[in-house]
């Protein structure tokens, strides 16, 4: 089991940065494969990026590679994602999920733990 809390959403101009964080309890952190996945009023749920358990293997869509990076510090319980060269279409609720195996790692519905989402503001 493991809960898990997003913060560092906000409102940005184009072309700014913002560093969310994703918060997870518990000791079995580093048991998990780790993603970031947003969402936009009337859109499916779409991938954003994963990390694998030790943090070496990571994945994006490709909407955002090149401009977001994903990272975790399992001595902290936490995962990070860094979103450089924002654009206004970024704007979306970011949500934090786990689970415990990488295949599937696009699809929401393979993650058994979520967050309760960030807002994530792009003005132009």
């Amino acid at each position: 089991q493991v809960q898990l809390v997003e913060s560092g959403g906000g409102l940005v101009q184009a072309g700014g940065s913002l560093r969310l964080s994703c918060a997870a309890s518990g000791r079995s952190f580093s048991s998990y494969v780790m993603g970031w996945f947003r969402q936009t009023l009337g859109k499916e749920r779409e991938f954003v990026a994963t990390v694998t358990r030790s943090g070496t293997s990571t994945y994006y869509a490709d909407s955002v590679k090149g401009r977001f990076t994903i990272s975790r510090d399992n001595a902290k319980n936490t995962v990070y994602l860094q979103m450089n060269s924002l654009k206004p279409e970024d704007t979306a609720v970011y949500y934090c999920a786990a689970r415990d195996y990488l295949g599937g790692y696009d699809s929401p519905t393979r993650y058994d733990y979520w967050g309760q989402g960030t807002q994530v503001t792009v003005s132009s």
